[in-house]
């Protein structure tokens, strides 16, 4: 196929679902890592059209929603002071602090400007010389490497007044943590195409020899998701494990490897917090000491501590996949887009907000 809509084609979509019908034979739960496979799912009606015994299970996979409190708190409070200009992609706009969001800040008069890529805010930098120019930078390996090239060019270019703040979470632990929970019960696993597009497949390999579970690499539009149900599947009829690869299209057995060589130069692996869940041993990126003057948090020093989430929300339980978001009991009630109690309400790619915007759960 060579056109975007044909992974759409709603014909393809029922050979797929009659091909999953056809093999299943025993319950199966099946947990799709990325919010933007969580969206598709839901948007697209696949999770009401799958037999009874295939169940999906929404995962931690939106960088957005794990972002810790205290790393948005920071990023608050940097927007608010007079020489900071703090730019950010749109999505951690409306994430909710622990007292304010930074659309809320930009309202209160701080400089946050809203970009598509952090090459961006290196320009900005360079054109506002008297301001320091912070770039907020969160996702997942995907995201990563922009953000690391663009210090490696502040530093090329020798500007003092850049730096960014860094949450970025890697999807393998986040993996192993989900397959060591004894509260998740998860027979497979979709990963994230997206991810493995820069990092390849190899990281995959010890999870399925340790634990004999499946785990799929698994695109975006409705056929990838189906196909990646189905190759699920049929592995669990079979009783095998293995790593397969659905988007072979984009991804390669050894990722972008001038893209790790990027990550790898200004980034170091680390313990990392995610909001709403635990640390996550060696899950997340660190600005490496040699680029300490392009790290945010050192240069700084801000010291904020980890401020309570609001008890009324279950973020944690949903994106370990222990509850779904409609077994919130402030689903579409206290919690909204519009008055989210956690990120996965407002974020584009959390659980809460696909449920909110396509299932008809939602009470409006």
């Amino acid at each position: 196929m060579k056109y975007m809509n044909e992974y759409r084609d709603p014909e393809l979509a029922k050979q797929y679902l009659a091909e999953i019908k056809k093999t299943v034979t025993q319950n199966w739960s099946i947990m799709e890592v990325c919010g933007g496979q969580t969206h598709s799912l839901v948007k697209n009606g696949i999770i009401e059209m799958l037999p009874k015994k295939v169940t999906m299970i929404h995962g931690p996979g939106c960088p957005v929603c794990v972002t810790p409190l205290h790393l948005i708190d920071k990023a608050i409070y940097l927007a608010l002071q007079k020489e900071v200009i703090l730019c950010s992609f749109g999505d951690m706009l409306r994430v909710p602090g622990s007292e304010k969001n930074l659309l809320e800040a930009k309202a209160e008069g701080g400089d946050v400007r809203i970009l598509y890529s952090p090459l961006e805010a290196v320009i900005i930098a360079e054109n506002n010389p008297d301001k320091e120019v912070v770039f907020f930078a969160v996702g997942f390996e995907t995201t990563a490497p922009a953000n690391a090239l663009s210090v490696i060019h502040a530093k090329r270019k020798g500007l003092k007044n850049y730096s960014i703040l860094a949450s970025h979470v890697l999807v393998p632990p986040a993996i192993k943590c989900v397959m060591e929970d004894p509260e998740s019960h998860i027979d497979g696993f979709l990963a994230a195409g997206h991810v493995c597009t820069i990092m390849g497949n190899y990281e995959y390999y010890p999870l399925v020899e340790k634990y004999k579970t499946p785990i799929v690499v698994t695109g975006f539009e409705p056929l990838d998701v189906l196909q990646g149900i189905l190759m699920v599947v049929r592995q669990l009829e079979q009783k095998k494990a293995k790593v397969e690869n659905q988007y072979a299209r984009i991804v390669r057995e050894e990722g972008n490897v001038e893209a790790q060589k990027i990550i790898y130069e200004v980034f170091e692996i680390v313990d990392r917090l995610w909001r709403g869940m635990e640390v996550i041993p060696m899950s997340g990126y660190q600005v490496k000491e040699k680029y300490a003057d392009f790290d945010a948090t050192k240069k700084f020093q801000i010291d904020i501590e980890e401020a309570e989430e609001n008890k009324d929300c279950i973020a944690g339980e949903i994106m370990k996949g222990i509850k779904k978001p409609f077994e919130c009991p402030e689903f579409g009630k206290q919690c909204k887009p519009t008055n989210p109690l956690g990120a996965p309400m407002v974020s584009t790619e959390g659980a809460c907000a696909a449920y909110f915007h396509y299932s008809g759960l939602a009470e409006y």
